[in-house]
């Protein structure tokens, strides 16, 4: 059994790496965690406690949403073992952390094709996630 983890955002490239994991092999023989990482909300001191609450509370929703939306596009293209994780932190640094402590055998996640120049000036979370991971990392365009 191919143990996968999948980070997803909800983007056109996180279906991707979907649809790439549905490929790697047939119907049963792919074990599918998904995982969306969402940063916590930046400390404005013009907010109030309230607003501050109130972004928090629309994040968690946006990640719940995230996160059905992905493994409803999982069972569509025939994966069956789905699983999803709603973590917050650092994506760069939580996604290779959660896929050691579910002993992942991959991380599998879209890249936003940046291009080099792209990358280089802004960094690129897919290439930090390649950086940090002890397992094979399968960037999908």
């Amino acid at each position: 059994m191919l143990r996968l983890l999948i980070a997803v955002d909800g983007s056109e490239h996180s279906r991707n790496a979907i649809d790439a994991a549905a490929r790697l092999g047939r119907e049963g023989e792919v074990e599918a965690l998904f995982v969306h990482v969402r940063e916590g909300p930046t400390y404005h001191g013009d907010l109030t406690p309230r607003e501050y609450e109130r972004i928090g509370e629309q994040s968690r929703l946006h990640q719940t949403q995230v996160l059905d939306g992905a493994l409803a596009h999982a069972r569509q293209v025939g994966l069956v073992r789905v699983e999803a994780l709603a973590e917050e932190g650092t994506p760069d640094v939580d996604i290779p952390r959660v896929a050691t402590q579910r002993s992942a055998d991959m991380i599998v996640m879209g890249t936003r094709g940046l291009g080099a120049v792209g990358a280089l000036l802004l960094g690129s979370t897919a290439q930090r996630v390649v950086h940090n991971a002890s397992v094979p990392v399968l960037l999908v365009k």
